[in-house]
This record gives structure tokens, sequence and C-alpha cells, in this order.
């Protein structure tokens, strides 16, 4: 396995890491076919960092897949509103400053995210949408490249995803995380918390998979359940996948439910695989 670390800005937390499977030489014009964008978790709060992501990237690339393991500012160490979406696309974008280095081909780009990070990478999928939106404040806007040079997700694995942040302030969920993400409450600043939201770009027209662990204490099913919901009209709406174990289960590369969502990224790909993602529909 091969890995390579490049940064996508000056700040020491704007990096990503790719891994590379082991691979036979590629032929003339040979290309790895497409890359897990990895995002961690942590409520987005800086004491948590990309070593979360390391060992999943690591098995990914494992199962003969390019894993880009994504590094953020988060709140707490220069991140929150508007720098952690800022780097989220910009680290997104980033792939294809890299591709040609490395062989690789950028027809499936799959985000693969934990917690805040599948709350990230739900977002990240609506970019296109999020023009349509406004801005959430007159004098600070989320600067993204132009949509032609764009790098834009081909689909999502949400590991117990932060999905519905406007019940997540009501929960208080981790002590005030969204607020303390986006700068202050919804009642301050609405547009922003809108902005925010993955359920405001509703309907995506790719396949997301709301993954939730049974047993979670960190982060209630009802946040993969109210997404699901608000998408179930759309043409490709979004599925819900119930899966053992507990929050931290999802980031265990040993465990039943990850396993469960490395098969689902592995359809996505376009990699062989045993299962089917009708399999996936409802509760295991």
């Amino acid at each position: 396995m091969k890995r390579h670390r490049y940064h996508y800005g000056e700040d020491a937390s704007q990096w990503g890491e790719l891994f590379l499977p082991e691979l036979p030489a590629l032929p003339a014009g040979g290309m790895h076919r497409g890359v897990v964008v990895v995002i961690h978790g942590g409520y987005w709060r800086s004491q948590y960092g990309a070593e979360l992501g390391e060992p999943i990237a690591r098995d990914l690339a494992a199962h003969g897949m390019a894993a880009w393991n994504l590094e953020y500012r988060r709140a707490g160490n220069g991140g929150g509103w508007p720098h952690t979406f800022e780097d989220v696309l910009a680290g997104i974008d980033k792939l294809a400053d890299i591709a040609a280095s490395h062989a690789l081909e950028l027809g499936p780009v799959v985000a693969l995210g934990h917690s805040a990070g599948g709350h990230l990478a739900a977002w990240a999928a609506g970019r296109s949408k999020l023009a349509q939106l406004g801005l959430p404040d007159a004098d600070r806007q989320i600067r993204r490249k132009a949509d032609a040079d764009a790098v834009h997700l081909t689909g999502v694995v949400s590991q117990s995803g932060l999905l519905n942040l406007a019940e997540a302030e009501k929960l208080d969920l981790s002590s005030g995380a969204v607020s303390n993400l986006l700068g202050g409450s919804s009642s301050k600043y609405p547009l922003r918390h809108k902005y925010a939201d993955p359920r405001s770009t509703i309907p995506l027209h790719l396949p997301v998979y709301a993954v939730h662990a049974v047993a979670d204490g960190d982060v209630p099913l009802s946040q993969s359940e109210a997404y699901v919901a608000a998408g179930r009209k759309a043409q490709s709406p979004p599925q819900l996948v119930k899966v053992p174990g507990d929050h931290y289960s999802l980031i265990d590369p040993k465990s039943v439910a990850y396993k469960k969502c490395r098969e689902l990224v592995q359809v996505m790909m376009g990699q062989p695989t045993r299962v089917s993602p009708a399999r996936f529909s409802g509760r295991v």
C-alpha cells in the first residue's frame, strides 16, 4: 500500500492523504478507477482529527480502492463557519490536481463519512444546488471553484451522520455542537443553518445510503430517519440502512457494521461484490 500526503491550503489542517492499493503495474494508459473520500467525524470539533479515518482508508485500499482521507479545519482550530465547509469542498477538488500523478480516473467519487463527517459528505453532495439557497451572509461566502472545475460526488455512504441540523440543535447534541459549528443558534443565523443542512439540497440525483447503528448512543437514529423521509419523493431517494453495533462500530474495520458500509461503497464504485444494494434496504 502506498500513501501520499497533499495540502490543499496553507493551514496545518488543510490536507489529505491518498491511500493507493497494491496493484500490479498498470498498463500504458491504465487507471485506478475512482476514489473514496473518507471524511472523519467528531462533532466538527478540533480535538478529533483524520486519524479516525486512517484505518478506514487503509481498509479500502486493501480492498482495491483508492482512498482520500480528508482533514479539514474544525471548530476550535480555525474552522467552524464558513471554513469547515470551504475546506471540505476544496479538499475534494484537490483530487483533480493530483489525479494525473497517480493515474486516478475520477468517474466514481464516493464519500464515506462518519458522524459529523456523514453530515459533511451529504452536504457536499448537494454542492451544485447551494447557489439556489441564497447567500447565508452578505459578507461571508463559501468560496467554490467554478462548477465546471469542481469534483462532484457520485455517491454517499453516511455512517450515523448528523443529517438533520435543526433536530440536532434542538436536542443539544454534544453540548451545543451545531451552534458551535455555525457560530450561533438558528434563531440568530437562520439562513446559515439552512445552508449547512444537507436536507436543504434534497432531492439529489445520486445514491445516498444513510447507514445507522441501532445501538448508537451518540447520534440518534432519528437523524438518518429524518433525512431519508425528506427524500422519499425524490427520483433516487436516499435509503436507510440499520446495522448492528454502536457509534464506533461503524469505523471499526473488523465490525459487521463497517463491512456493510464498505460493501455499499464497493457497489457504488463498480467493484465486483457478492452483495446487492437491494439487500441493504431496511433492518439487518
